[in-house]
C-alpha cells in the first residue's frame, strides 16, 4: 500500500527519504549537515534532515535505528523509537546517541535513521473493578520463558 507524504525542504540540501529495496518498511532519512558532526561516546546530539513532512491522520511516523548504523558505528535514536504525531509540522530531527566507547562521526546526507509510516488506535480508557482473567495473569519481566 502507497500513498503521497506531503514533504517541505526547510534546506535546499535536504534529502527526501529513500527505500533501500522494493518491500523495505522504513525510509531512510538523511543527515542534513554543513560540516561533519562527531559524537562523542555517551553523547547524545540532535542531527537535522532539513525537512518538514505532513503524516496522515490516523498514522505515525516511528522514527527507528539503521542496524548499519547502530552496529558499525554504535549510533541510535537516544528515545529507541521516535513518535511523530500526524498533526506536528516541525522539522525531523534525529536525537543520535553514541553508545559506543569511540567518538563516531556523522557525514553530511549520511543515512541516519528509518521512519516507518503506521496506523494506530487510539485507545478509550475506562476504568473498571476488574480485568479479564488470562493464564498468564500479572508475571511480567521475563516470566513466560521460566518453566
Amino acid at each position: 500500500m502507497t500513498f503521497n507524504i506531503n514533504v517541505k525542504k526547510l534546506n535546499e540540501n535536504a534529502i527526501l527519504p529513500t527505500y533501500g529495496s522494493e518491500y523495505a518498511a522504513g525510509a531512510d532519512l538523511y543527515a542534513c549537515l554543513e560540516a561533519p558532526v562527531t559524537i562523542e561516546p555517551g553523547e547524545t546530539v540532535m542531527i537535522h534532515t532539513g525537512l518538514a513532512m505532513e503524516i496522515p491522520v490516523g498514522y505515525a511516523g516511528l522514527i527507528y535505528a539503521r542496524s548499519g548504523l547502530a552496529s558499525k558505528k554504535g549510533l541510535a535514536p537516544a528515545n529507541k523509537v521516535g513518535v511523530v504525531d500526524s498533526d506536528y509540522r516541525g522539522e525531523f530531527m534525529v536525537a543520535l546517541h553514541n553508545h559506543s566507547l569511540s567518538a563516531a562521526t556523522v557525514e553530511p546526507g549520511e543515512r541516519i535513521a528509518q521512519m516507518v509510516i503506521t496506523p494506530y488506535v487510539t485507545g478509550v480508557f475506562q476504568v473498571v473493578d476488574e480485568l479479564e482473567e488470562t493464564k498468564r495473569g500479572a508475571g511480567g519481566f521475563g516470566s513466560t520463558g521460566r518453566k
